[in-house]
């Protein structure tokens, strides 16, 4: 009997996506089975994230077609389904990108997305590494129909940490789950209804725990970013390395945003699907906020080496691992000699000064940090 037991437990269901098909668990989700497959198969999310408890249903960016409820009940479900909230069953037949009514119906949701979304990509911390960008550029459509103003709302201050921007949030609920799960007490959560929903403290409280900096690396917007990283560099002239140091609070495991020998920032590691990684001792990736805000020098981390980038990206443009080197002839040409230096730029530019550090200015750079001191 206790035979009989194991083998039911151990059964695994048949699920086709995309006329893909893959043995999963039982009480898996569609959306799980879909990033086993990967690629394009697998649905968008930008309110789920399965480190977090309740997450999900909100965004509906991940609504996928039921053609066939299961073997034994073969009947397609009359509406589009959240993948990231239904569970699979025996064969189960999903469409995703092979369905007329998903496409359609996820350019309309990422047309209300960007309803009240300033076009602000070039001036964001954000870009590059937007969930909404890709969600717009891979699932949207190229004009809108919104001629209205835009909502816009009273900025609230955070703490000295944390920039909140409300005009871009998409009300994805990640940050506050964030601090509900990871912090001892939650300062911040929804006001309001419906249009007029912000994210926001209560008496203009601040983001003030061992923990709370993680609600930036879940938010897949710009609606919430690093202060100590705002204005300073683009995340495609960064490259990230993994590192790793001795803290008594987190793992201490992160990625570094480098250019050159200095670090403009430090955040989790993150899978593929913007998720943080786990360590290498499978515990929750999540980091603190003295190695988030305050180990911005090269040696206190142990550099392990470049992160791999797997998921198509701008910041994979400029990284380049296992590359090889062409070979130098300057040298050859010149008969062995080095060559000379004509003109030193920093001798006689105003702006280009060598002893300025840009990870190393308190707040965003400004023209005031370069100009040359008064005699």
């Amino acid at each position: 009997m206790a035979e009989e037991k194991k083998a039911e437990e151990k059964k695994l269901f048949k699920v086709t996506i995309d006329n893909i098909t893959v043995d999963v668990e039982p009480g898996t989700t569609i959306l799980h089975a879909a990033r086993m497959v990967g690629g394009d198969v697998t649905p968008p999310a930008m309110c789920y994230y399965s480190k977090l408890k309740g997450s999900g249903g909100k965004c509906r960016t991940c609504l996928v077609e039921v053609a066939a409820g299961s073997t034994a009940d073969p009947r397609p479900m009359p509406k589009l389904v959240a993948s990231c909230r239904t569970t699979v069953m025996d064969g189960m037949i999903v469409k995703n990108i092979t369905s007329e009514r998903v496409l359609e119906a996820r350019a309309g949701v990422v047309e209300l997305l960007l309803i009240n979304h300033p076009l602000d990509c070039p001036i964001c911390d954000q870009a590059g590494e937007c969930h909404l960008q890709d969600l717009s550029y891979e699932h949207g459509k190229e004009g809108t129909r919104y001629e209205f103003k835009r909502r816009t709302f009273t900025p609230h201050n955070l703490g000295e940490y944390i920039q909140l921007h409300m005009t871009r949030c998409i009300l994805c609920y990640r940050c506050v789950y964030t601090a509900n799960q990871l912090t001892n007490k939650r300062e911040h959560g929804i006001l309001d209804r419906g249009d007029h929903a912000e994210i926001a403290t209560y008496i203009e409280k601040a983001l003030d725990n061992e923990f709370i900096g993680n609600v930036i690396d879940v938010c897949p917007v710009g609606a919430l970013t690093d202060k100590t990283f705002r204005f300073k560099n683009r995340v495609w002239f960064t490259k990230p390395m993994d590192a790793h140091r001795d803290c008594p609070t987190c793992s201490g495991q992160v990625q570094l945003w480098m250019r050159g020998d200095e670090v403009y920032r430090v955040t989790a590691r993150k899978d593929e699907w913007g998720e943080v990684k786990d360590t290498t001792e499978g515990k929750p990736g999540w980091i603190c906020n003295d190695c988030r805000f305050h180990k911005k020098s090269v040696k206190d981390w142990v550099i392990e080496g470049p992160t791999q980038v797997n998921r198509h990206s701008v910041i994979s443009q400029g990284h380049y691992v296992n590359t090889v080197t062409p070979k130098e002839t300057l040298p050859e040409v010149m008969g062995g000699r080095a060559p000379k230096l004509l003109m030193n730029i920093h001798k006689v530019s105003d702006v280009n000064r060598p002893e300025i550090q840009l990870s190393k200015i308190e707040g965003p750079a400004h023209s005031d940090d370069f100009k040359p001191p008064t005699p």
